[in-house]
């Protein structure tokens, strides 16, 4: 099994709970584990950094083989995985889930500034905690904060950025003398049309200015200009005292250069069994496959235990097959204490987890804060990486 940290625990803590007569193998090099999705929570002054990350031994399953290794080469035809040692390790069956690549070098001189002179990113670990302080020593002057094209991993997180220090600065008497900008590829706010109205209040609320279809191209942190290019290919260049970056994101080469992926480099799967097209003994889940469904943790862990049961199904050992409904949830910070929970499948259709007298994702609410601040952390270290499917477990149809 050749996977990322996270999605590869889940799926052979999953598996394991089916069959524990299994020789799973894990494939990372990964010293420290980290829970991303706390990150933007640390750019906002939420949470703190170390609380996002433990060691990888401490969350590795001990009934798996972990090779601390990186994959750099998929012989899907042959069976076979070229390790970065120069070794070549052979599999039965393999699950494919190594995450996907931010391309920092995708934006002219951004790997040069992150991390100085107003640049940050809340998709870096290193740079995090500098957003919020960036947010902090703003007084006054002008934010930018950008999206790139999709797709890319938790796609409101480039909001959420926006959202959360706006709020500080609102609540601090500084929203007044902040312009905030919103630069996004894509042409609209979200996805999922559901949940535009809740999130324009706030866009209103913080006097944000949105720019469609405009993609960050190059970035200068000693000038402090910024340059978009737009639908029509103009080159636009905008000032700026702090910019929140999100990176333009692909999969891993050794994901595009195998014949596993499609004609855009991701995974090529059944996008309700998540089994490869093209090989019937590989699976893939997680942000590296093609599946239409949003890039998001709540997504992998719904996608865990279906793995789990259909390769299972395939090597004769349980009944029936399981489908994805595409479900994933991106709990949007709106402000300090309120989030609009979207939570929605394949096609934009709405699957909320809760009733709307306890949480109506389409509004912003106290209890949704809660359950991200609170219980989604205790949730994946307890649950997702324990293979607990609590809400997610599969139904079979024989």
């Amino acid at each position: 099994m050749s996977a990322a940290a996270r999605l590869a625990i889940a799926l052979a803590t999953s598996l394991l709970k089916r069959a524990p007569e299994l020789q799973i193998a894990v494939i990372d090099p990964a010293d420290m584990h980290y829970y991303q999705p706390g990150w933007t929570m640390v750019g906002g002054g939420i949470f703190d950094l170390p609380q996002t990350g433990r060691p990888m031994a401490s969350v590795m399953p001990k009934e798996v083989i972990w090779m601390k290794h990186a994959v750099i080469e998929l012989d899907a035809a042959n069976d076979t995985l070229g390790l970065d040692d120069g070794s070549t390790l052979t599999y039965d069956r393999l699950v494919v889930c190594p995450g996907l690549r931010l391309n920092w070098a995708g934006v002219e001189g951004l790997e040069e500034h992150l991390g100085r002179n107003g640049v940050t990113s809340n998709y870096n670990y290193k740079t995090a905690s500098y957003t919020w302080e960036l947010i902090q020593n703003l007084k006054s002057g002008k934010a930018l904060f950008t999206q790139p094209p999709m797709p890319i991993k938790c796609a409101g997180a480039p909001q959420k950025a926006l959202y959360l220090s706006g709020d500080y600065w609102a609540r601090n008497g500084r929203i007044g003398d902040i312009d905030i900008h919103f630069h996004t590829s894509t042409p609209g706010l979200f996805g999922v049309s559901a949940y535009v109205p809740a999130l324009m209040k706030y866009i209103e609320r913080y006097r944000a200015n949105l720019h469609f279809q405009h993609t960050l191209v190059k970035v200068n942190g000693d000038t402090k200009i910024a340059t978009f290019k737009d639908d029509q290919g103009a080159l636009h260049e905008v000032d700026f005292d702090m910019i929140h970056v999100c990176p333009p994101q692909c999969a891993p080469d050794f994901i595009r250069q195998s014949a596993l992926s499609d004609d855009t480099g991701w995974v090529d799967v059944d996008q309700q069994t998540l089994q490869s097209k093209r090989f019937d003994n590989v699976w893939s889940l997680g942000d590296v496959m093609n599946a239409p469904n949003a890039k998001t943790a709540a997504a992998a862990r719904a996608q865990a235990p279906v793995v789990a049961h259909n390769l299972l199904q395939q090597a004769g050992k349980v009944a029936g097959t399981c489908h994805y409904n595409g479900y994933g949830s991106c709990p949007l910070t709106v402000e300090r204490g309120k989030i609009v929970l979207a939570e929605f499948g394949y096609g934009g259709t709405l699957l909320p987890s809760f009733p709307k007298w306890l949480i109506d994702g389409q509004e912003p609410s106290s209890l949704a804060w809660l359950l991200k601040a609170k219980v989604l952390p205790a949730v994946y270290w307890e649950a997702m990486l324990k293979g607990r499917e609590w809400m997610v477990s599969p139904k079979p149809q024989v």
